[in-house]
């Protein structure tokens, strides 16, 4: 595995899922949120949620992400669904991306299966969803 840039190697997991989250919030997925996971998970620290508006949508959300972070050298370890765009799993290590078709979210409620893992706060990370229309 290439290491990751100078610039981002003392990045926490928790750094690089805000970078996921700006990413998607950039590529304007909906409903976004980060489950921090590690106290119930031993695969990874957090995951990153979000929904997209049709199947291209979420196709094009994770190519986002997946190049943002390549350009930092950071490469899923595993990702499925890309093809359908109904359900995208990203899988960084540290981070588990989901990205979710509006209706496939809903039908697997990934918050309620995790509802005991605290929700990162966005706002205290300065990320602010804007409002799509």
């Amino acid at each position: 595995m290439r290491q990751l840039k100078k610039e981002h190697r003392e990045r926490t997991s928790l750094e690089l899922a805000e970078i996921c989250a700006r990413t998607a919030l950039d590529t304007k997925a909906e409903d976004l949120l980060i489950l921090d996971v590690h106290a119930e998970s031993s695969f990874t620290d957090y995951f990153v949620i979000m929904s997209g508006r049709s199947s291209r949508h979420v196709q094009g959300l994770a190519d986002a992400i997946e190049a943002e972070l390549r350009s930092k050298r950071v490469t899923s370890t595993h990702s499925e669904g890309l093809k359908e765009g109904m359900w995208v799993l990203l899988d960084f290590g540290d981070i588990v991306t989901h990205i979710f078709y509006k209706d496939q979210r809903e039908f697997y409620d990934l918050e309620g299966l995790w509802h005991d893992a605290p929700r990162v706060d966005l706002k205290k990370l300065g990320i602010e969803e804007q409002e799509n229309d």
